[in-house]
């Protein structure tokens, strides 16, 4: 056999021999003038055979000196600060839901009277029996400075104490002090708080004549409200005052009230609305919270105006509309039985 680009005769030994050198030499790659294989090795950054598999090195062990326990302390503080700010955000979300539900439902009367209907009255209960068993949950967490440390955590009490203030009001057409407030909160942590249950049971076989040793009361830990706190919800209070007047004025014809005001006229909401107004624009601004304060002292006047509005077109045009008159809410039942 020849080549057709050689004129020396290729034989047929020299073509094998030929084809297995170049099997052989083919995968194999120089480097560090030695024969590597490619086929079981990786490469670093200077281009060096590594091998893929085998043993890993020892982990170096972390220096250890002086300062080394301080900083685990550190560190172990630091875990216990996010952990326990997650429960309390958790638990004020949940808070904050239960009082809005709360104030949904105070939302559906009409009049303010000391009895409120029985279903609602059963339905806020309810809603304050979920909130003790947060708030118990939470206690032990805010207690001394942490009750300040997590204060931004703990909106949910502005929205409590605004429950708390709407629900007073409609039954005394009295604002709660912090001080009526106090015991309130204590006793919604107090129910919150179940019985302990680790008693240990008598056999029946034992003697009873020695008494069990009584355990030790420890003392209950208390969810404080701060001055912000007790402020900010009397100012969202002032919202649903609003809501409440406008709502009982289009149902019912005439307006909120039944204390005893001036010239002995029953005290409307409107009289209420503009004494919390007044009080509010005397009341200096405290240091740090400037913006939030001029936030809520404007919707406070929103709701003012909102409230004097309403007054002055049931004064001038209530003349339009026969006494006693209420819009007819059952014509859509009606229809719907026709």
């Amino acid at each position: 056999m020849e080549c057709p680009h050689s004129t020396k005769p290729i034989t047929t030994t020299s073509k094998m021999e030929g084809v297995q050198e170049r099997q052989q030499i083919a995968p194999l790659v120089q480097t560090n003038k030695k024969y590597v294989k490619m086929s079981g090795f990786k490469r670093d950054w200077n281009g060096n055979a590594k091998k893929r598999d085998g043993p890993k090195p020892p982990a170096k062990k972390a220096v250890q000196n002086q300062f080394t326990p301080m900083f685990e302390t550190l560190r172990d503080e630091l875990d216990r600060h996010h952990d326990r700010r997650e429960r309390i955000i958790k638990a004020s979300r949940d808070i904050t839901a239960l009082s809005k539900k709360i104030i949904f439902a105070l939302q559906r009367i009409r009049k303010i009277d000391e009895e409120l209907p029985k279903n609602i009255q059963a339905e806020i209960d309810t809603r304050l029996a979920d909130i003790s068993k947060l708030l118990a949950t939470i206690a032990p967490e805010i207690q001394g400075i942490n009750r300040y440390r997590y204060a931004r955590s703990l909106m949910c009490l502005e929205e409590l104490v605004e429950a708390l203030t709407f629900l007073h009001y409609l039954k005394t057409q009295t604002l709660i002090t912090p001080e009526q407030l106090t015991p309130i909160m204590e006793d919604l942590v107090q129910k919150g708080i179940t019985p302990s249950e680790d008693v240990a049971m008598t056999d029946a076989s034992e003697p009873t004549s020695a008494a069990p040793e009584q355990p030790q009361e420890k003392e209950t830990p208390k969810v404080s409200l701060t001055q912000d706190d007790y402020l900010y919800g009397v100012f969202d209070l002032t919202g649903e005052m609003m809501r409440f007047a406008t709502t009982s004025t289009a149902l019912t014809g005439t307006m909120a009230g039944g204390g005893a005001g001036g010239d002995e006229q029953p005290r409307t909401i409107v009289e209420d609305m503009h004494e919390l107004g007044s009080f509010f624009e005397m009341l200096p601004v405290g240091q740090g919270n400037r913006f939030q304060w001029e936030k809520k002292l404007e919707v406070t006047r929103q709701s003012v105006q909102k409230v004097e509005r309403l007054g002055y077109d049931r004064t001038i045009r209530g003349s339009e509309r026969p006494k006693g008159w209420i819009p007819d809410l059952s014509g859509g039942d009606q229809a719907e039985e026709e």
